[in-house]
């Protein structure tokens, strides 16, 4: 048709031959879905070829006929009451199975933690009993340094083997050969000006001290570094212990501050020091347990707390005698 001859059409006819066009699209539409299986007609009625002029819906199907989307047919059949049950007690599983196992390990790390605290009571209390019973010697004149590594690590003995991974713990690889061949000055003969218990007030400590500061010596108690001054005298008191093992007996050294004190008792006195500052330094620096012209003490171990890889250092000088001592008591 020439656009002349549409120029000359009416409105209304114009929105006629529009109609019949979309009509007409739409029965094919419906022929090609029927032919494809997703027109479904109840009662055998075919749709409508068309509906009144004028109306806003030409060529729409009946009632009677309903056009079906096979992906909406795929999609429905997953929320049947049957797959959402399903579904929804899957997931109330899942959620059990992550609840039980996240219990499951607080159990486990709250029973490590108990394991441990027990043993370090166990040992405490037998570190306590110790120091009623046994009568310990008396420091003789060796040299104060005697190691490359300071007191209170992690390296138990390795008779002579290579350490198994972990075992060197904070100790340098080119130490290792050194420390090895270090064997500890033998336990000097007993003595009543010995150190046998140290008291910290400001942390609750009140435990024995044994002569020698090797692996064996440092599961008893606080060591004295076998050499180093004696109680009240000029010198230098090097004494050194566990921070998370064997009674955790020196984990809150890092709490001390300037001002506090530390007592040190034998068989006859007890001698009252004062804190005098604190430092944190390598393994490697001994220089801290070198000797001193007047009477202090210095207290060793490692640190951070179940990190180990520095030592925490409390500096600390003479500040009074005391009476004969109950540490025997």
């Amino acid at each position: 048709m020439s656009d002349r001859r549409y120029q000359e059409l009416s409105v209304e006819e114009l929105e006629q031959m529009l109609h019949l066009k979309k009509h007409a699209q739409r029965q094919e539409r419906l022929r090609r879905l029927k032919a494809e299986g997703r027109v479904v007609e109840i009662g055998g009625l075919e749709p409508p070829l068309m509906e009144p002029a004028g109306s806003e819906i030409i060529g729409r199907p009946s009632a009677d006929s309903v056009v079906v989307n096979s992906d909406a047919v795929d999609a429905s059949k997953d929320e049947e009451p049957g797959g959402i049950r399903w579904r929804w007690m899957a997931n109330k599983f899942l959620l059990a199975i992550e609840v039980l196992a996240v219990v499951g390990l607080v159990v486990i790390a709250y029973v490590a933690w108990s394991t441990t605290r027990e043993l370090n009571q166990e040992i405490a209390e037998v570190q306590n009993a110790q120091s009623e019973s046994v009568a310990l010697p008396t420091a003789t004149a060796t040299p104060v340094i005697g190691s490359v590594v300071l007191p209170s690590g992690h390296k138990p003995p390795i008779n002579g083997r290579p350490p198994e991974p972990g075992e060197a713990g904070d100790i340098p690889a080119h130490l290792l050969p050194i420390l090895d061949s270090y064997v500890p000055p033998p336990i000097p003969t007993p003595g009543p000006e010995q150190a046998r218990r140290i008291q910290i007030p400001a942390l609750n400590l009140d435990k024995p001290i044994v002569q020698g500061d090797d692996w064996e010596q440092l599961k008893k108690g606080v060591g004295q570094h076998i050499g180093s001054g004696l109680p009240g005298q000029p010198g230098n008191l090097v004494l050194s212990a566990h921070n998370d093992i064997y009674g955790e007996i020196f984990r809150h050294l890092d709490k001390l501050k300037a001002g506090d004190e530390v007592t040190i008792s034998t068989e006859r006195r007890s001698y009252t020091y004062i804190v005098r500052d604190l430092d944190v330094v390598a393994p490697t620096e001994v220089s801290v347990m070198a000797p001193t012209n007047h009477a202090s003490t210095t207290l060793i171990s490692c640190y951070p707390y179940l990190v180990n890889n520095k030592r925490i250092v409390v500096y600390a000088d003479l500040a009074a005698t005391g009476p004969l001592s109950n540490a025997s008591s």
